[in-house]
């Protein structure tokens, strides 16, 4: 009786992502910005790539694992400050990743509000860069180190997270940690501590910049789908990425779009990451307790996105497959604006398991 189960299971798994393809082979695509890869990887002879710059060159155009589910330090990790850690370079990652677990996860073991806000600002650092306005903003630091977590109104509701970030800096930067491998360290540790979510591939050695990145980058709850595809297209992100990409507002609640709801989640699981984000969406009567970004509705009804949403809906495939395809989309988002990719240095093996 189990292989008709299974066979049907394929045949359905086929059939729901179609309309996926950017996201599960190579992109081919007739928007040139597509073609992009992120940083010096658009630039570098294929020669000249080190082990890392081809990982990555390989996950982004389809063919490589975006996550990694077993690798990880066996034993006991080195002590901070010993011969032993200062010889790797991701020792002193894990000491940052295993504090910033234990201040990530709720009792009953799903992910909390700190681990919500480390989601969302390694998003608005990454995601502040676009093709048109030169090598300034994108994943940098300049989130926390050019305050434009306190200043900007597009970052409204992380400065708690940019609070605690800003400490781990003043209390790791001696050893030569980065505030922005910081933030993207912190979004990845998050994603994994949520019940369900990717264990993202993750790398370090970006470089600082403690200048401002360009304004009026990031999406707005009220962006139309054609905004938006068109504002990720100049990040070099596909319709389909975005749509995975916007999965991660399954764990998001919302304080000032809707003041009279503060902390409404955007589906009724906030502290798992779950595909019912995209089912709640699109409901009829969804959840009562749920507040829906107009964005959002957007782009589950745009017909360029809409078989990607629904696929992501299914309660396991939709899971097996929205995993692979943010952490796809992730690694590109986290990587733009790094014009030093090919020096990269793999880390993820500090990162939590996924539970």
């Amino acid at each position: 009786m189990k292989a008709p189960v299974i066979t049907l299971s394929a045949i359905s798994m086929v059939s729901a992502f179609r309309g996926m393809g950017d996201l599960l082979v190579p992109r081919v695509q007739n928007d040139p910005n597509l073609k992009r890869l992120p940083g010096d990887l658009d630039t570098l002879e294929e020669s000249k790539l080190t082990p890392t710059g081809k990982l990555i060159k390989s996950i982004l155009q389809g063919n490589g694992d975006p996550q990694d589910k077993r690798t990880a330090y066996t034993g006991s990790v080195p002590a901070l400050d010993s011969a032993e850690c200062a010889r790797d370079k991701c020792c002193i990652w894990k000491h940052i990743a295993d504090e910033m677990k234990s201040m990530m996860i709720e009792k009953g073991g799903q992910c909390n509000s700190l681990a919500r806000e480390a989601v969302r600002m390694g998003f608005h650092d990454a995601g502040a860069w676009s093709l048109h306005t030169g090598k300034g903003g994108g994943a940098d630091g300049s989130l926390v180190l050019a305050n434009e977590c306190y200043d900007r109104v597009a970052n409204k509701g992380m400065e708690v997270g940019c609070n605690q970030m800003r400490s781990w800096y003043e209390k790791y930067k001696s050893y030569g940690v980065s505030m922005a491998d910081l933030i993207q360290m912190g979004a990845n540790v998050a994603t994994v501590v949520c019940p369900l979510g990717p264990r993202v591939r993750t790398f370090v050695g970006r470089q600082d910049n403690p200048n401002p990145a360009p304004d009026g980058l990031l999406p707005k709850e009220t962006d139309s789908a054609d905004f938006l595809i068109s504002l990720f297209s100049n990040k070099t992100i596909s319709a389909n990425e975005l749509v995975a990409l916007v999965g991660a507002h399954t764990t998001s609640t919302q304080h000032f779009v809707d003041p009279g709801r503060d902390g409404a989640p955007q589906d009724s699981t906030p502290g798992i990451w779950d595909v019912k984000f995209y089912g709640e969406t699109t409901k009829w009567f969804p959840p009562q307790e749920i507040l829906r970004f107009k964005s959002d509705i957007a782009l589950s009804k745009d017909p360029r996105t809409f078989l990607t949403w629904k696929a992501f809906s299914l309660p396991i495939l939709g899971q097996i497959g929205w995993n692979r395809a943010y952490a796809t989309a992730y690694i590109r988002l986290s990587l733009l604006g790094v014009y030093n990719i090919n020096e990269l240095t793999e880390c993820t093996k500090v990162l939590p398991l996924p539970s």
